[in-house]
C-alpha cells in the first residue's frame, strides 16, 4: 500500500475480517486512511452513507492522533485496528501520546468556539458513530469507535 510517498510500516487484513494499520507519526501518512478503509469496504460493501460517516471519524481519530497525541513526532506509531462484529464495525486509533480528558473539550457549539479553526473532531466522531469512548493506556490512549451495519 503506497500512497504519495507514503507506506504504511504495517496493513494487513485476515480471514477473520479483521483490519490494521500502523505508520509513523507525519501529518501526510493520515492520507493512508483512505485507502485503508476502502480496503475495509471491499470486505464490508457499506452503503455510502455509513461509508462517509465512518471515513469522517476515522480520519479525525487518526488526525488527533498523529497531531495531539503524538505531537506529529515521526519515532511514534499510530495504529488502526478494526473487527467486524454482530452488525457493528468496531475500529480503535491507538496513539502513544499522553491522552486527555475528553469530557473536559470546548463545546464547538457555543457561540465563542463557532469560529474556531479547530476543536470538532471529537464532536464530530461522537454524532457520527454509534458508540465512542476514549482511554489512557500506560503508554498512549485510544478512541474505540463503533458503527452499526446492515449485513
Amino acid at each position: 500500500m503506497k500512497k504519495r510517498g507514503s507506506r504504511p510500516i504495517r496493513a494487513t487484513r485476515n480471514k477473520l475480517q479483521s483490519f490494521e494499520l500502523q505508520f509513523k507519526s507525519l501529518p501526510k501518512n493520515v492520507s493512508l486512511v483512505e485507502r485503508f478503509l476502502q480496503d475495509v469496504n471491499e470486505t464490508l460493501r457499506l452503503d455510502d452513507g455509513t461509508m462517509y460517516r465512518l471515513q469522517v471519524a476515522v480520519t479525525e481519530a487518526v488526525n488527533n492522533a498523529i497531531l495531539h497525541g503524538n505531537a506529529s513526532d515521526p519515532q511514534k506509531l499510530v495504529t488502526v485496528r478494526g473487527r467486524v462484529t454482530d452488525h457493528c464495525f468496531s475500529i480503535v486509533v491507538r496513539d502513544e501520546g499522553f491522552g486527555f480528558d475528553a469530557q473536559a473539550l470546548p463545546n464547538p457549539l457555543d457561540d465563542r468556539n463557532l469560529m474556531k479553526e479547530h476543536g470538532r473532531g471529537v464532536f464530530l466522531m461522537r454524532n457520527l458513530m454509534d458508540k465512542v469512548t476514549f482511554r489512557k493506556l500506560k503508554k498512549g490512549s485510544e478512541v474505540k469507535m463503533k458503527i452499526c451495519i446492515d449485513r
